[in-house]
């Protein structure tokens, strides 16, 4: 009977730590489209904007704001392409992304939107990850001098035409980029770095030596030999570079 109790309690517990996890799809205002939301119990820990890569707000997007969100953050997906558009291919990737850079008010909307629905999700400090694509835009989030503690870029492009400003940038910064990543080149690397010493930003950067475009993603090593491209999954460089994520959220 014992044995019993335990097991039906230890369901019970997993079963409440499912339903915790849960996605659920928000609404964007304004027809801005939409964001998967992961809520955590903890309702005083950081909660992080999450930003895809070119393919979209896609499997491996939702799967990090997954992540975030058993490690005890509630997290927001948002889909900065506005209606559930996803790529597979990397042409319909790069209209994709040209399209939305197009227009940078709209995914200055979007964020902000996906921030205005942590604030009311949580008390504790609000934070931005990225990846490839998503890594830039949060970069520049940062620019803007949005009130955010800290943001992510994980091998997303570090050059902007809108360079940060002495005193406006509130958030620290981590840059986690591979060091072979012809994307993100060294001469970018270095401009980067200077920019931020220039307006002061807190940055950490994390250079792997030898690692390709998209390290963090476990389906880049197959999708970079079909289509020739520079992509593949370093698990070293995964782990390190998220690990340094957590010490952030944790500080």
């Amino acid at each position: 009977m014992r044995l019993f109790s335990l097991l039906f309690a230890a369901i019970l517990a997993l079963s409440g730590a499912s339903q915790s996890l849960a996605a659920e799809k928000v609404q964007l205002p304004d027809d801005l489209g939409t964001a998967m939301l992961y809520k955590a119990k903890r309702s005083d820990a950081p909660a992080v904007v999450v930003v895809h890569e070119w393919w979209g707000l896609n499997d491996y997007a939702r799967k990090r704001a997954k992540m975030l969100a058993e490690a005890g953050y509630t997290a927001i997906a948002v889909d900065m392409y506005g209606h559930g558009k996803t790529a597979s291919h990397p042409k319909d990737a790069t209209a994709f992304m040209n399209a939305a850079l197009a227009e940078p008010e709209k995914m200055n909307a979007r964020f902000d939107a996906a921030m205005a629905i942590l604030k009311r999700q949580t008390k504790g400090d609000i934070y931005a990850i990225g990846y490839c694509f998503g890594g830039a835009v949060v970069l520049n989030q940062a620019r803007r001098g949005l009130d955010l503690a800290g943001v992510a870029s994980f091998h997303g492009s570090l050059g902007t035409e809108t360079p940060a400003q002495t005193g406006v940038v509130k958030a620290k910064v981590l840059v986690a980029t591979g060091g072979a990543d012809p994307m993100v080149p060294a001469e970018q690397v270095g401009a980067f770095v200077e920019e931020m010493s220039s307006a002061g930003v807190d940055l950490q950067l994390m250079s792997f030596p030898g690692v390709q475009h998209s390290f963090t993603n476990p389906g880049a090593t197959a999708v970079g030999k079909k289509y020739g491209l520079p992509l593949s999954y370093d698990a070293k460089a995964d782990s390190q570079s998220w690990a340094a994520l957590m010490r952030m959220l944790e500080d």
